[in-house]
């Protein structure tokens, strides 16, 4: 991962390779069935159309985590508007957190883009991109320095756990 500072603008950027298709690695970003399993249990919704919504859904095991940490999971964990999508190749989505109200919703959306290139037969290198200018609180929990306090690694853990579901099939965390 690498972190870019400039006049006021935060992005992060986190690359990896990962042997697979593009188009593997589409579905596993856009489908809910693929994103449960790496994606701290969150269920995607998109409509993949430029305009379109994007929602991630908290799974009961989430809200029963929540709930023993001493906080409600709400319906909605983060959401935004796919402003771009070319599949299997690039998304460019709005994104927010809504599940640690009221400290990250009032930063408002950030920018997100997945890109997505095979670089050799059967290897393919993502590329995250996450602006998040005006998000300080959002900027510190994807990159991780929350996990102390059960917030999770951040894009970080997401894409290790991405990697390992395409690669060996199996789920990093369990």
């Amino acid at each position: 991962m690498s972190m870019k500072t400039e006049a006021g603008a935060t992005t992060q950027v986190y690359q990896i390779y990962i042997k697979a298709s593009p188009q593997a690695i589409w579905d596993a970003i856009t489908r809910p069935e693929w994103t449960e399993k790496f994606m701290y249990e969150t269920r995607v919704e998109y409509e993949l159309g430029s305009g379109g919504a994007y929602r991630g859904l908290p799974s009961d095991s989430m809200r029963r985590s929540g709930a023993e940490m001493g906080f409600e999971i709400p319906d909605v964990v983060a959401d935004g508007e796919v402003i771009e999508a070319d599949p299997p190749h690039k998304l460019v989505q709005t994104w927010r957190m809504l599940m640690v109200a009221p400290t990250m919703e009032p930063e408002g959306f950030t920018r997100l883009t997945w890109e997505i290139k095979e670089i050799q037969a059967g290897v393919t290198r993502l590329t995250v991109v996450h602006d998040l200018e005006g998000a300080p609180q959002t900027a510190v929990m994807v990159a991780g320095g929350m996990e102390e306090d059960g917030a999770g690694g951040g894009w970080s853990e997401i894409l290790s756990g991405l990697k390992t579901l395409l690669e060996t099939g199996e789920i990093l965390r369990g």
